[in-house]
C-alpha cells in the first residue's frame, strides 16, 4: 500500500509540474508501466503503450481497440488521423521492427508502434484513413488492407 501511494504521489506531482510550467518534449509523455498505458500530458489522451503487433484490416482494427482493456479502462477507440499525426515527429527516428530497411518516426519509444502505419477511425465509402510513420501523412486504403498496418487503442483521459 505504501507503494502505491509513493507512485501515486510521484505521478500527481509530474502532472502538477507540467500544468505549471510546462512539460519539455522529453517530459511529455508519463508511462504507467504497471498497467500497460500512456499519458500524452499535451492532449490528455491515454494510449496503449503498444499496438497490436501484427497486420490487421480495418475492421479487425476496430474491433482490437473497442475491445481493448488496458488499466482497468473499457472505454478505448480508434484514434483519429489528426491524433495519430500528433505521435509522428520528424527529427525522432528508429527501424521499424515489422521491416528494418524503414524508419518510422514517433514522437516517443513509449508508444510501442511496431509497422509502418496505424488505422485511424476514419473511412470513406470502402476505404479507411490510415496514417503512415515512415512519411508523415494520412492517406485513405481498402478497409481490407492489411500489409504493415496496426491498430493502436486511444481513450480520452477524463
Amino acid at each position: 500500500m505504501k507503494t502505491v501511494r509513493k507512485a501515486v504521489f510521484a505521478f500527481m506531482s509530474i502532472i502538477l509540474a507540467c500544468a505549471m510550467i510546462g512539460c519539455a518534449s522529453g517530459e511529455r509523455y508519463i508511462v504507467h508501466q504497471s498497467n500497460g498505458t500512456v499519458l500524452d500530458t499535451k492532449t490528455n489522451l491515454m494510449w496503449a503503450a503498444k499496438d497490436n503487433g501484427s497486420d490487421i484490416s480495418w475492421k479487425d482494427a476496430k474491433s482490437y481497440c473497442e475491445n481493448f482493456s488496458a488499466g482497468a479502462y473499457r472505454d478505448w477507440r480508434m484514434p483519429t488521423p489528426d491524433e495519430l499525426a500528433g505521435l509522428y515527429d520528424a527529427n525522432k527516428t528508429r527501424k521499424a521492427p515489422c521491416a528494418s530497411n524503414f524508419e518510422i518516426h514517433g514522437a516517443t519509444e513509449l508508444i510501442g508502434i511496431t509497422c509502418l502505419a496505424v488505422w485511424s477511425s476514419e473511412t470513406k465509402g470502402n476505404d479507411a484513413v490510415q496514417f503512415n510513420y515512415v512519411y508523415g501523412n494520412s492517406s485513405p486504403y481498402l478497409q481490407s488492407h492489411t500489409y504493415a498496418t496496426r491498430a493502436l487503442p486511444v481513450r480520452s483521459n477524463k
